[in-house]
């Protein structure tokens, strides 16, 4: 008899409102996650220890960790610690960096996990993916995704508002990353799993065709459910192909050879915009495409070429022949084309003579 479903992993409960933090406890119980309560809570140095303190009372018998910072050492430290407690499950309350070094400590600890996010600024509050940094610069370590999630709109907000607009940029690049794994497939015959690729591109086109500014509830809503959709993707294809392509082999290329510019969602929309003008000016795409994610960028206040953050073209071009490295078999647009470096130099200079005003 042929297998006719198959079994797809993706978190118990999605909660994205205001006040949503007061309902924790609940969730914990009704979920059947931690029935008896021991609960161990990571939070980090932003919004953390505030948040901790609110969800006190709704958590009878937890235990709070500090976590410094988004590194392999601190993700290991408190994998060592929970292992060393008898918790039923961790929560992470704070940004990406917190929720990331989480999701490895309680991989490594062998407990759920359930990812209170404070910012949206990318896809890693939901994904299977933890970028954590060590002492060669920043690697992507496999994970289990969190059981549950909950971003409270009313912590969100009180974030900077950079890191909202961040969230934007990452989202947005799932169309150059569904792209890149379009092209690895005709190409290459690489497999591809049509599911998890609509998932990703849903996600960025919801966004894309939001009319809402981030000043709305209804935006904040539509993002955060755009990177829980972008994590969700990641996990049906068992890799972050649907949500990192090319766009993200810019992003991680800056980060080892510029480390400090930017942050990673305006990395990635710079990157996915990018690839989208070389698919327009090499691969004939239609332009379109490259003004519908350059007017989204512009829109939120992301920026929209290296010069924005900072980088000169002759120092953004050396990142785009660094990138292929930062993936080693990933196939994306920037592999097809092998520029040599004086015709990368050239593109970039043309690039950015068309977005950089």
């Amino acid at each position: 008899m042929p297998l006719l479903t198959r079994m797809l992993t993706a978190p118990l409960s999605i909660d994205v409102r205001r006040g949503a933090i007061a309902s924790l406890g609940e969730l914990l119980a009704d979920r059947r996650i931690a029935t008896e309560g021991r609960v161990a809570v990571a939070v980090g140095p932003g919004q953390g220890d505030a948040i901790a303190a609110d969800v006190r009372p709704s958590l009878a018998d937890c235990e709070v960790f500090r976590v410094p910072g988004g590194t392999v050492d601190a993700a290991v430290q408190l994998g060592s610690q929970l292992r060393g407690g008898t918790y039923e499950a961790v929560v992470a309350i704070g940004g990406g960096k917190t929720i990331d070094a989480t999701k490895y400590a309680a991989t490594l600890a062998g407990i759920p996990m359930v990812s209170v996010a404070t910012n949206l600024s990318h896809d890693g509050i939901c994904s299977p993916v933890a970028s954590l940094e060590h002492e060669k610069g920043k690697g992507s370590f496999g994970v289990v995704m969190p059981i549950a999630m909950i971003v409270d709109l009313d912590y969100v907000r009180a974030a900077p508002e950079q890191l909202v607009r961040s969230g934007v940029g990452d989202v947005v690049s799932n169309l150059s990353a569904v792209a890149d794994w379009e092209l690895a497939h005709a190409e290459t015959g690489e497999p591809i799993d049509r599911l998890a690729l609509t998932v990703a591109r849903t996600a960025a086109e919801a966004l894309i065709y939001q009319p809402s500014s981030i000043e709305s509830d209804a935006f904040l809503t539509v993002l955060a459910e755009g990177l829980v959709l972008s994590g969700m993707a990641m996990s049906f294809a068992g890799s972050s192909q649907p949500a990192s392509g090319g766009d993200h082999e810019i992003l991680h290329a800056i980060d080892r050879l510029f480390p400090g510019t930017g942050n990673h969602g305006e990395l990635a929309g710079i990157g996915a915009l990018f690839c989208h003008y070389l698919r327009r000016e090499y691969l004939g795409e239609d332009p379109s495409r490259v003004r519908i994610v350059a007017d989204c960028l512009d829109r939120h206040r992301l920026p929209l070429t290296c010069k924005h953050v900072g980088l000169s073209a002759e120092q953004f071009a050396e990142a785009v022949a660094f990138a292929p490295s930062t993936r080693p078999g990933r196939y994306t647009v920037l592999e097809y084309l092998n520029l040599p470096e004086d015709e990368i130099l050239a593109a970039v200079h043309k690039y950015v003579q068309e977005f950089g005003s």
